[in-house]
């Protein structure tokens, strides 16, 4: 399965946020998208991702005075993405290894999604009830 799969269950649409939005604003998008991050994108590029794991790290760090901070301050700036044509395995494999739990979906330099490692596992459970439906089948069948 590929990640243009996944988007076409679950659509393209990304929650964005601008660098030179405060904290407080973050964190009141992340609740009303209910999500855990967003991708952070300058001038139509993408400039980081920023995650709830983010600001609680650094409120520890800064207390309440984080809120009015610039999102930049906090996003990580190494953004891990993927293409619609990777699969999942390889996504679940990097997103593993890399610790991260989502990876905007990039098409000609251009935001075109973003996976969680939710969907990833949705998407691999979904294929294994596949699997065992196909060889309940070919049992049944034979």
């Amino acid at each position: 399965m590929r990640i243009s799969d996944v988007l076409r269950g679950k659509g393209s649409e990304v929650a964005t946020v601008g660098p030179h939005e405060t904290v407080r604003h973050l964190v009141d998008q992340l609740a009303e998208h209910n999500i855990g991050a967003m991708v952070v994108v300058d001038e139509n590029e993408v400039a980081g991702i920023v995650s709830e794991r983010d600001v609680v790290r650094r409120l520890r760090e800064r207390g309440t005075d984080l809120l009015d901070v610039a999102v930049a301050e906090i996003m990580t700036k190494v953004v891990v993405t993927c293409s619609p044509d990777d699969t999942v395995d390889s996504l679940a494999e990097t997103m593993t290894a890399r610790r991260i739990r989502h990876a905007p979906v990039i098409v000609e330099g251009r935001l075109a999604g973003i996976v969680s490692i939710g969907d990833v596992v949705k998407s691999r459970i979904n294929q294994l009830e596949s699997d065992r439906q196909q060889l309940e089948s070919y049992i049944a069948q034979g």
